[in-house]
């Protein structure tokens, strides 16, 4: 009767009891129960009633707050409870938000209605809307992809369970802009990047040529002011990979090497890597140079023509459709119909000490000459999306020289005459294809082949016939899969297959012979690559290797890279680089007159004997400060490259008929200061390197390199303003080792060349002073036109490049041979686009 009587009263308290909050009700609820409950204000606001004991069950207490409110509640796992109107049941549509990754709910996203209205997710990743709102509707999230719903059963009562993918980009490398003009920077993997359409103005360059513009770049030279002899930390120009989208390029110079062979105005990003390359580069022991024409973003139709001093050009670009465009550019020179001064300045450099000139020199009456010389490049690509995941890109180049020289001569009566023909010749396809799988996993193949020729035909009135003629066949197949992991962390595989073949052919008439020589080879790679990118820690590491398998040889070649930058603060950076490289082909001269001494260099390929695979280790510490437009840039390097040959380093004393193999070793240090004050900027480098050979079966088996350029600096002054650039600036070099006769050895009587240790002493210094402006505007129609002045040697300073000694046939005595840079040059251009 005292349990009964309890009952009762207890009851009737209940029933008498205090009106609560509803709101308070159900969050006392929420801490006995552990539970969460969704719902929106409207549907809880402004109810009252009495609590429900604390000793029933969480389903006895929605069965209590049901029945007093005329609400629903969906009870989910025990978990998360769903709170609507019940009259509204078949009207509204709920859901959760989760991330598809650690399965977490999303708060704060964003429903977008197809009526414009929004609502979003509170801490539980929960949502609800009237069923007339919407039946598709979007959400999106910072850090995520957004997503399409369709609601298939919008009368169902089950709330949706929607997982949001993470949108993860790969963070654009942090860069050091305008380093040594605009449109030039540098990446946090160590490379320059060069940017043509955005390009300002260097001294003496009009137009973005990338090869004369990647030697303003410290630690790039070029010892005889040749495109086609660039030495990037005392390397030959052979060691060096030129690459034209994917295309290995053997051919880099018109006009033998005074022109970049790539058109300037159709490049959209020029990649250059003096160290820590990445290891999808293989076949090079040098420097990378990896030119792309492909843009990053469409663009409109276009096309521009324009001309200078020495050749005309146009470009064009249309697009066919939404999804694909075709490019053509063209250049030609304009040779065949004027001889301008830029012209005769270039000829007059290129032939100098070659047996072009020589045969003229040694006549002394009724000479002449009919020459004939003309270049031209063309370059055509078709780029095709199919649907939203692939993309085809077709290329395809072509450049060449040619030149024709008829001379003769009549000296003691005796008609004596030649005809000789030069041509060069570099062509190139590259097909490929581009698959997004995902948002993560990228695929890239593409198939390409190289061929090069050069051929020297030269006759003379003795009837003698003499053929030369270097051919070079490369091709391969490269496979490149990109996996992004996170924000920070990607990993990249690949496989590429290469085969180069060389032809090396010698016809003589008169007397006859004949030589011909082929050799193949065949290199497989397997490439792997991982980088880890933090900017909040300023931590960007890369490490990657290459493994080479060389089937003739039987031979294994594992190349390491390292690329590792860290920010020390927000003003100084640390940078390391480090690779080991190979290379399997290079260039070597046989005869310094082969060719007609104008292009004597062949390419070969190793033989992994006499001819070594060459092989080099390259490690360098940089050091980079930037603060209030100041930049402060220091580099110290290491490299050694074995396995070169004598024949490749274009010796022109007692080395030049010796057969031997060795290696070299430079370090050196490369410093850039450079200030920018509104429109105007200005820098000043200067690179030390120390660069000796070792070749271990000479006499001297210790001596510096042909190509050690110990002390060079350069200063520019640039000011940009509007569509107005103009820049001048200097560049002084000590002179290029040399070595000299020993005059005590020589016998007047009988002169025989007799030299002292090689390399002994230098040339000397070299200066040069270069202007170039520009300006540019625009008609009402929205045509623009651009003009440029640019001014070589303004000075007309006669700077030695090259010496060497020979026996003279007319006077029997020791001869000194000279060549010089380029005599004063200007050269005007004037473009034209729509």
């Amino acid at each position: 009767m005292f349990f009964l009587f309890f009952l009762v009263l207890n009851s009737f308290a209940q029933d008498k009891g205090k009106l609560v909050p509803f709101k308070k009700i159900i969050i006392d609820i929420e801490k006995q129960h552990q539970v969460s409950f969704n719902y929106t204000e409207d549907n809880i606001a402004g109810q009252e009633l009495i609590p429900p004991k604390k000793s029933l069950s969480l389903e006895q207490k929605l069965e209590y707050l049901a029945e007093k409110t005329h609400l629903s509640f969906e009870n989910i796992g025990n978990k998360f409870i769903n709170i609507y109107k019940r009259e509204n049941e078949s009207q509204i549509i709920c859901g959760y938000v989760f991330s598809s990754t650690d399965k977490k709910p999303i708060e704060n996203a964003n429903i977008n209605l197809s009526n414009k209205n929004q609502v979003t997710t509170n801490s539980n990743g929960y949502f609800e809307f009237k069923e007339e709102d919407a039946e598709i509707f979007f959400i999106s999230h910072v850090g995520f992809v957004t997503k399409k719903i369709v609601t298939v059963n919008p009368n169902s009562k089950n709330c949706l369970q929607i997982l949001l993918e993470p949108e993860i980009t790969e963070l654009k490398e942090i860069k050091t802009n305008a380093i040594l003009a605009s449109g030039i920077s540098k990446n946090k993997d160590g490379s320059f990047e060069i940017k043509p359409k955005k390009f300002g103005i260097l001294p003496g360059l009009i137009e973005p040529d990338a090869l004369q513009t990647m030697q303003q770049i410290p630690g790039v030279n070029s010892i005889d002011e040749s495109v086609s002899s660039i030495n990037v930390r005392g390397g030959t120009h052979d060691q060096n990979l030129f690459l034209w989208n994917g295309i290995r390029m053997f051919q880099t110079g018109h006009f033998f090497g005074l022109i970049s062979a790539f058109n300037p105005n159709l490049a959209h990003t020029i990649s250059i890597y003096k160290n820590g390359s990445s290891a999808f580069y293989g076949e090079s022991v040098s420097s990378v140079v990896a030119i792309s024409s492909t843009p990053e973003t469409a663009e409109k139709n276009s096309f521009s023509a324009g001309i200078n001093m020495i050749n005309a050009d146009v470009y064009g670009k249309y697009n066919l459709s939404k999804k694909s465009y075709i490019e053509v550019a063209a250049r030609k020179s304009i040779t065949d119909f004027v001889e301008t001064p830029t012209y005769k300045e270039y000829f007059n450099k290129v032939f100098q000490n070659t047996t072009i000139t020589d045969f003229s020199d040694k006549q002394n009456v009724d000479y002449r000459s009919d020459k004939k010389f003309n270049f031209y490049d063309v370059t055509l690509k078709y780029a095709q999306k199919i649907g939203i995941k692939d993309q085809i890109i077709l290329d395809l180049i072509t450049i060449k020289d040619n030149l024709e020289v008829f001379q003769s001569a009549t000296f003691y009566d005796i008609n004596r005459s030649e005809n000789n023909i030069l041509r060069q010749q570099n062509y190139g396809g590259n097909l490929a294809w581009k698959r997004n799988w995902n948002d993560f996993n990228t695929t890239k193949v593409n198939v390409y082949n190289s061929a090069y020729e050069l051929l020297g035909n030269q006759s003379n009135s003795e009837g003698q016939i003499v053929i030369q003629e270097n051919t070079v066949n490369n091709n391969g197949i490269n496979l490149e899969n990109n996996h992004i992991i996170n924000s920070k962390f990607t990993f990249n595989d690949g496989y590429q297959f290469n085969e180069i073949g060389v032809t090396n052919l010698e016809n003589v008439t008169n007397p006859d012979f004949y030589r011909k020589v082929k050799e193949v080879l065949r290199t497989h790679a397997l490439i792997l690559e991982a980088k880890y990118n933090d900017t909040i820690s300023r931590i960007y590491f890369k490490v990657g290797t290459r493994i080479n398998y060389i089937e003739k040889f039987k031979k294994s070649i594992v190349e390491p890279r390292i690329q590792f930058g860290y920010g020390i603060n927000k003003n100084l950076n640390l940078e390391l680089l480090g690779e080991l490289k190979s290379q399997n082909s290079q260039q070597i001269i046989d005869l310094q007159k082969d060719y007609f001494g104008i292009e004597k260099r062949r390419w070969i390929i190793s033989n992994n004997s006499t001819i070594p695979i060459q092989k080099s280790r390259q490690l360098s510490l940089n050091l980079t400060y930037i603060k209030n437009d100041w930049l402060f840039d220091i580099e110290n390097f290491y490299k050694k490259v074995n396995g070169i040959t004598t024949s490749s380093q274009g010796f022109q004393n007692q080395l030049e008929f010796v057969k031997t193999t060795g290696d070299y070793e430079v370090w050196g240090t490369e410093m850039l200061v450079q200030k920018r004050m509104n429109h105007f900027l200005t820098w000043l480098s200067y690179t030390y390197n120390h660069n000796n050979y070792h070749f271990p079966d000479y006499e001297y088996p210790i001596f510096p390199n042909n190509f050690e350029v110990m002390h060079t600096a350069s200063w520019a002054g640039i000011y940009e303003k509007n569509n107005f650039k103009i820049a001048l600036g200097t560049k002084w070099t000590s002179g290029r080792p040399k070595t000299s006769p020993n005059n005590a050895l020589i016998d007047p009587s009988n002169p025989t060349l007799v030299y002292n240790k090689p390399n002994n002493t230098n040339l000397h210094i070299f200066s040069q002073i270069n202007f170039s402006t520009t300006y540019k505007w625009e008609s009402e129609n929205g045509i623009q036109y651009k003009l440029g002045i640019s001014i070589l040697n303004i000075l007309n300073r006669k700077n030695e490049i090259s010496e060497y000694y020979r026996i003279s046939s007319l006077t029997n005595s020791i001869e000194e041979v000279e060549t010089f840079s380029l005599q004063r040059t200007p050269n005007l251009s004037f473009r034209v686009s729509l």
